[in-house]
């Protein structure tokens, strides 16, 4: 049984429910926590609920191919490993594949090479996180935490100390709603006994900076708070 990484979730995309029960059952059995779509749109929408640790993805989906599946997840700003599942076995399309992927894995395949290359891939993904801890991504925008630096769309901008603070702390929550409170605790101090509107400016001036080019990337959910992500499809 894997005991590397016993608490990894896996999320298999597969649209034959024999593969996606033998993958399921395989990832249950090696100690992982496993969701499963069956088609581009599912696999989207599991990704920002379940937020696996890798993704098995089947190329060949009803609705969306397995490449525009990654395309939009890479966009988004997700960088979880991604192994491609496929019949198709040509030269260009392992290569299309690899260019996005982390591994290509064609059918039929062993089920324990599998689960060797899965253990493997959640190994070297474990320790590229911990070994780069500094850099903080979402979508175009990044963060250098160590340097104190910021770019979007690889444009270098200029935040002052408070404004770069309030930054870090929505990337490291990106996509979860944060209270107007919660940010005055963490960005502010809890003893900070000054005007609680402070965070609305200081949103304010964030969003002068990061969201001057589309798409917007901070949000305001009335009554709840701030969020940073993509604005919804439609």
């Amino acid at each position: 049984m894997t005991l590397e990484a016993p608490q990894s979730r896996i999320l298999v995309v597969d649209d034959e429910p024999n593969i996606a029960e033998l993958l399921s059952a395989a990832l249950t059995f090696e100690g992982y926590q496993v969701g499963v779509a069956a088609t581009g749109a599912e696999a989207l929408e599991q990704v920002r609920s379940f937020r696996p640790h890798l993704v098995m993805l089947d190329v060949m989906l009803p609705d969306l191919d397995g490449n525009e599946v990654c395309r939009r997840l890479r966009y988004q700003g997700e960088q979880m490993p991604i192994v491609f599942l496929t019949a198709r076995d040509t030269t260009q399309d392992k290569v299309e594949g690899l260019s996005m992927g982390d591994d290509y894995v064609t059918k039929p395949f062993s089920i324990e090479e599998l689960m060797a290359r899965v253990g493997a891939i959640l190994r070297r993904a474990g320790e590229m996180v911990a070994a780069d801890t500094s850099i903080l991504q979402f979508a175009d925008l990044t963060m250098n935490v160590d340097t104190h630096e910021v770019w979007r769309d690889e444009v270098a901008i200029e935040l002052t100390a408070t404004e770069f603070n309030l930054l870090h702390y929505l990337l490291e929550n990106a996509r979860r709603v944060i209270s107007k409170s919660e940010l005055l605790d963490n960005v502010w101090g809890y003893d900070f006994r000054g005007d609680p509107n402070i965070v609305e400016t200081y949103v304010s001036y964030l969003r002068k900076k990061i969201d001057d080019r589309e798409p917007a990337l901070i949000h305001t959910i009335r009554r709840v708070g701030y969020t940073l992500r993509l604005p919804r499809d439609g």
